[in-house]
């Protein structure tokens, strides 16, 4: 028998049944909209933290630190050996160094002000600038000229302390006061060339908590010419991790530690697309649940067609006729099943989407009136529809309705027509 007549004879057989295959096809529904719902919802959550993480993280920017992160404090510095070797290896655009002191007081002579820093950091300005542009940005003033080393730049956080004070604590050309150390050994002076407008956190740094001063004063100052990190500019990102083991290999086993944020992003997205995978297979669940109402149903289907059976083979129909004719029933399930939750699953993920991104909107609300409002902009989950996974679950439920179907479909087949004629 052809196979349109054969899918006929089967979409016919269910107009008759018509409460019982809705009920069985809502099965299948609940099973492919459940999938494509946390599918398409893990795929928008999964791609918006990927962007998030773009966005906080210089992907083209490594950080080359001495020793281990776990080590403690290590005792290894840099040199400009060490920072010109890296420069050399191919796609490095710049690698600068930098040495960064603690407990530091800043006084302003021209309005009696006096503020702390996070952190003092010695830079070579002109290639600092290079290594982080769209942070090294002046409010006010403007990159010291090269060859200075009496200025200073002020981040927005020690320039603004309080958000109340509108009156910053110093402006360009202001003669600064800068006391390193927990006692007050010794006063050097500055001249403010600029201060940076507010950026936030980026990455591992916030330049807003931060003070840069040159780093050849920095050396005078210390009695030394070596440096604590080094920050590399790269050409492409993607050739980040390449870059890091080659500088890895111009020093011994163990020396340094090279931050890579393109790795820490992978691995993030890594662990998302496995708790994605998760969702999915607690979501195939209830299709299989789905197949096993199939079965059932196909099952009491079969007894009540005994006498059909019979009639069919008695009248010329083979085996595989019948066989084709059931599951035939089974893969219009499946297909009619499939295709609303296909809809359906478009429908919930945009449902959840609103109510995540909702709860999450009221919890930084929260978070802005009870801590900080400088807390990162809400997150605003966005479903993301991937042909693959919707392709994949049609299959899916095609598949499982086909599997659970063959059961009874093939005890119709093996019916003797006989015994079939005589069932009451």
């Amino acid at each position: 028998m052809k196979l349109n007549k054969i899918l006929a004879m089967g979409w016919e057989n269910m107009r008759q049944r018509k409460l019982r295959t809705s009920l069985t096809t809502l099965g299948v529904i609940i099973g492919i909209t459940a999938i494509i719902g946390l599918a398409s919802l893990g795929e928008g959550f999964k791609l918006e933290v990927r962007e998030r993480m773009q966005q906080g993280f210089e992907l083209d920017n490594l950080t080359v630190i001495p020793g281990t992160l776990f080590a403690g404090l290590s005792r290894e510095r840099f040199t400009d050996y060490d920072a010109q070797n890296i420069s050399k290896i191919a796609g490095v655009k710049v690698a600068t160094q930098v040495m960064q002191m603690g407990n530091v007081t800043l006084h302003n002579n021209r309005n009696n002000k006096t503020v702390r820093a996070f952190v003092a950091t010695a830079v070579n300005f002109t290639e600092f600038a290079q290594v982080f542009p769209d942070r090294f940005i002046f409010e006010n003033g403007r990159l010291p000229e090269p060859g200075r080393n009496d200025t200073i730049v002020i981040g927005y956080k020690v320039n603004n302390p309080t958000e109340n004070d509108t009156t910053p604590f110093a402006v360009a050309n202001d003669t600064i006061t800068l006391t390193l150390g927990v006692f007050k050994l010794r006063d050097y002076n500055f001249t403010v060339a600029g201060t940076l407008q507010k950026t936030g956190t980026p990455g591992i740094t916030n330049f807003d908590y931060w003070i840069f001063i040159p780093l050849e004063t920095a050396r005078k100052i210390y009695n030394t010419s070596e440096s604590d990190l080094i920050f590399v500019k790269v050409y492409n990102p993607e050739e980040s991790e390449r870059i890091a083991d080659d500088i890895e290999g111009l020093f011994p086993p163990f020396k340094v530690t090279i931050l890579v944020p393109l790795t820490f992003i992978r691995q993030v997205d890594g662990v998302l697309t496995i708790v994605q995978l998760f969702l999915m297979a607690v979501a195939s669940i209830s299709l299989l649940v789905a197949g096993i109402g199939i079965m059932n149903i196909m099952t009491v289907s079969v007894m009540e067609r005994t006498r059909e059976i019979g009639i069919l083979k008695a009248i010329g129909a083979k085996s595989r006729t019948v066989l084709a004719m059931f599951l035939a029933e089974a893969l219009l399930i499946g297909v009619m099943g499939g295709s609303i939750g296909l809809i359906t699953g478009y429908g919930l993920s945009f449902g959840l989407a609103y109510v995540l991104s909702s709860f999450m909107q009221l919890q930084h609300q929260r978070n802005i009136g009870f801590q900080s409002p400088e807390l990162p902009q809400r997150m605003a989950i966005n479903p993301a529809f991937s042909p693959e996974w919707t392709i994949v679950a049609f299959i899916f439920a095609i598949i499982v309705c086909i599997i659970f179907g063959l059961y009874p479909a093939r005890k119709a087949a093996k019916l003797n027509p006989v015994e079939a004629l005589r069932y009451e």
